[in-house]
């Protein structure tokens, strides 16, 4: 094969492999994303959002994407956890404050069409970064030296190394011969967004349910999104619903939370799976995002693991480009597995626990959750412990994700 293009070719152009070509390209990788476009018109607008906790939102300081979107994102500075399920093992509402670990916020909460936007328009500002628009790529030829990628306008592109962001279905995961581990709930969850006549105070709220978490995560204004874990019918049966009842329904959930419920915007609903990866990368391909574990939304951990997969895989080109190795090489992907693994491994146990947990009509299971969250509500040290490792870590982290030693100490407020 001729020489390669470009250092690193990022396949699919939503967050996640938006995020993964500024990081590459701000390492020094010639880069390029190809995909179709994030914006899925009218007919089918994206109202999903993603609360981006801060070791994201350091990522997309570093790489000058965040000033071009934080307007469009509200903090997140409170999380409480109400066991609404009935059951004889009741846990007590807890209560999580980013303040106690000394943070102005555990996040933001953004649109991901502002979230893309953002990330689009630093990319686009990049001399070492190309956006092609495709309708996809229909071959992806790993080879020696590079690794060729052919899209469906004909065209063919060729890079040392390819990121695979193109989700569960990945045409990069097939070509690098990678295995998958699926399994399925018998859940789906409906998403949308609403008004609210009272203020939700930068709180999220999660109310434990039998059917799964019943979740509200503030927006900017006196707006917040919701995500609504329930049975396949009870799902089917709330989509069915006109603006005004679903907006009572929402109502009774909440149990007055957030005073009166309007201009509940257009749903969604998807069943709840989760699927996991033999390896991260083989044969000049890394995989990043769904196309290398899919989650249920449930803890924030969804896109957040994307991005640290973006980060590590910058780290591992980084080194390499510096050493003057191949950033598509063996000791590279080899170093960004090994990045990967366990940290995805734990995230992936901890929200599979949490949620059957939940679903689970097991006495003993039902009781060590209780517990659990008995023990976070009301000994001091370990909650603090528990929010430093879940939601702020400040360990291991790839280098895009820490915040400058200067700034360490002062997390940005809006």
């Amino acid at each position: 094969m001729s020489a390669a293009a470009y250092d690193t070719l990022v396949i699919g152009a939503g967050p996640a492999g938006f995020a993964t070509a500024v990081a590459m390209a701000c390492v020094g990788c010639r880069t390029a994303i190809a995909g179709p476009p994030h914006n899925r018109g009218p007919a089918r607008p994206d109202t999903r959002t993603t609360a981006l906790l801060q070791t994201s939102v350091q990522l997309l300081r570093n790489t000058g994407v965040w000033e071009r979107c934080r307007s469009h994102a509200a903090p997140l500075r409170t999380i409480r956890i109400i066991d609404d399920t009935g059951r004889l093992f009741r846990a007590p509402e807890v209560i999580f404050e980013s303040r106690e670990i000394g943070d102005q916020a555990f996040g933001y909460n953004i649109a991901n069409t502002e979230l893309v936007a953002g990330l689009r328009a630093c990319a686009q500002a990049m001399p070492n970064l190309d956006i092609i628009e495709t309708g996809g790529a229909t071959a992806i030829e790993p080879g020696d030296e590079n690794i060729r990628v052919s899209l469906t306008e004909g065209r063919t592109l060729t890079a040392r190394l390819v990121a695979g962001a193109d989700g569960r279905a990945s045409i990069s995961r097939q070509a690098a011969g990678i295995g998958t581990r699926a399994w399925s709930y018998e859940q789906m969850a409906l998403a949308c967004n609403f008004s609210h006549s009272e203020p939700h105070d930068d709180a999220s709220t999660e109310f434990h349910r039998e059917a799964g978490p019943f979740t509200t995560v503030p927006l900017p204004g006196a707006e917040s999104s919701l995500v609504w874990v329930e049975t396949p019918d009870e799902a089917q049966r709330l989509l069915g619903l006109c603006d005004e009842a679903i907006a009572r329904e929402i109502e009774t959930r909440l149990q007055g939370c957030l005073g009166q419920i309007s201009n509940v915007g257009p749903r969604a609903a998807f069943p709840l799976s989760g699927m996991s990866v033999t390896r991260y990368a083989a044969r000049r391909i890394a995989l990043v995002g769904e196309a290398a574990h899919v989650i249920p939304p449930i803890g924030a951990q969804g896109l957040n693991l994307g991005f640290r997969d973006a980060a590590a895989l910058a780290d591992c080109a980084a080194a390499a480009l510096a050493e003057d190795r191949d950033p598509g090489g063996g000791d590279a992907l080899a170093a960004y597995h090994k990045a990967r693994r366990k940290d995805v491994a734990s995230r992936i146990f901890a929200v599979d626990l949490l949620n059957r947990s939940l679903i689970s009509r097991l006495l003993p299971l039902q009781a060590a959750r209780g517990l659990g969250l008995h023990l976070l509500g009301g000994i001091t040290p370990l909650r603090r412990a528990f929010m430093r490792k879940g939601l702020a870590p400040r360990s291991g982290l790839p280098k895009l994700m820490r915040a400058p030693a200067r700034a360490a100490a002062n997390v940005e407020t809006r």
